[in-house]
């Protein structure tokens, strides 16, 4: 018989998106997931968001980032055991995942960084240039 696992937060956040409409319940950051769940940190710099997601295992190629307005998808599967036969216990993750960030504004996507080490993906976006903070310089006269 094979153990699977079982998220009761995640249970508890569809419990609650399906009593209370998106407008009561968005924050500044919206996270959506299908899938299995992997574990995010957002981070607000004065001129960009970085992401930072566990993704043990993966390559570079096992994973899908898109950037359109100010929403981050990333997508990816964990691939499962082999030999599912003689598996009598499973708690590492297997399957695909899909996170969707909405973050507070536009992002300029052509300006993404992203990389992968020891497991950890760090993602960098830069927000609109519109957006950024801009230091004008005075003339004196």
């Amino acid at each position: 018989m094979t153990m699977l696992y079982y998220d009761p937060f995640r249970r508890m956040q569809q419990l609650m998106q399906a009593l209370f409409p998106e407008e009561l319940t968005r924050t500044t950051t919206d996270v959506r997931q299908s899938g299995l769940v992997i574990p995010l940190n957002v981070y607000a710099e004065e001129d960009a968001f970085v992401i930072e997601a566990w993704v043990p295992g993966l390559t570079a190629e096992d994973l899908h980032i898109e950037v359109v307005g100010d929403t981050v998808t990333l997508e990816g599967e964990f691939k499962g055991p082999e030999d599912k036969e003689k598996l009598l216990l499973q708690e590492i993750p297997a399957g695909r995942f899909k996170r969707v960030v909405t973050l507070p504004t536009e992002l300029e996507a052509d300006e993404a960084e992203a990389e992968l080490s020891n497991g950890v993906l760090r993602l960098r976006i830069p927000k609109a240039k519109a957006l950024r903070p801009k230091e004008i310089k005075i003339k004196v006269k």
